[in-house]
């Protein structure tokens, strides 16, 4: 019976749905995370009575056909790049981009990633890392004797010496932005890998045309709202256990079937 593969390809696919909600869910204080919902294709269809094929010898056409579906199937996991709110620190260290824009990370192997997380920290030699001591680009370097560190919208980092009036420009963030977002590749850890999908990066700086500005205090939060993944968990449970009916109800009909013969 060909209900018993389509239900169990419904079943399959929903265990896909509640996988990727419990792990929004469990993103949900992750700062920066970006949600993902799944994206879901009907199987391919076989064709008991083609539609548009010939009735008659005089050419009546059959106007619908007969066709029965196979099921389902998990086609994508698209990520939601909308903003997150933002979340007041008071840290000199924390920074959020408000709009759009990625902060550029420099792995140990020297290729570059991508990142919204702006809790960046200072390493034994002074330069601004993230919270696995990788340098953010282009390596910005605060001096032993800073007293204080301010970073404006534009991504400009100014040190207040001691002794010294005037702040001294220690270098600007550069940011990334892509023409597909939801093309790059997630390595965990908050970061993201360019592929052929999401295109080359196009760099800038913050408050240029076609990016964001730079918070500083500021943390992005994520952009998983509980109560509509909530909302999505108790939907795939229920489709879940429809189709674990159509699998019970199917066996039903065939122990039918078996008792007659």
């Amino acid at each position: 019976m060909r209900s018993l593969n389509i239900a169990a390809t419904g079943m399959l696919a929903q265990q896909t749905n509640v996988d990727v909600i419990s792990h929004n869910l469990s993103n949900l204080t992750t700062t920066a995370y970006k949600k993902i919902r799944p994206e879901f294709q009907d199987l391919m269809y076989e064709n008991l009575r083609r539609v548009g094929t010939n009735s008659t010898d005089i050419g009546t056409i059959v106007p619908t056909g007969v066709q029965l579906g196979l099921g389902v199937k998990t086609a994508a996991t698209y990520r939601n790049s909308t903003q997150g709110t933002m979340q007041l620190t008071d840290n000199p260290l924390d920074i959020a981009i408000n709009g759009r824009g990625y902060f550029i990370v420099e792995l140990p192997n020297g290729e570059q990633v991508y990142t919204r997380n702006g809790t960046f920290q200072i390493n034994p030699e002074g330069l601004i890392v993230n919270t696995d001591g990788f340098q953010i680009i282009p390596g910005i370097q605060v001096p032993e004797d800073a007293i204080a560190i301010t970073i404006n919208q534009s991504g400009e980092v100014l040190a207040q010496i001691a002794g010294q009036q005037e702040p001294n420009n220690l270098g600007q963030f550069e940011l990334a932005a892509f023409i597909n977002e939801p093309g790059l590749e997630a390595l965990g850890d908050n970061l993201y890998r360019e592929t052929p999908a999401s295109g080359l990066p196009i760099l800038g700086i913050a408050r240029d045309q076609g990016f964001g500005e730079i918070l500083q205090g500021y943390l992005e939060n994520s952009n998983v709202d509980p109560v509509k993944e909530i909302t999505a968990l108790i939907v795939a449970q229920r489709s879940y256990e429809m189709n674990s009916k159509v699998i019970s109800s199917s066996d039903e009909m065939l122990q039918a079937l078996t008792q007659t013969a």
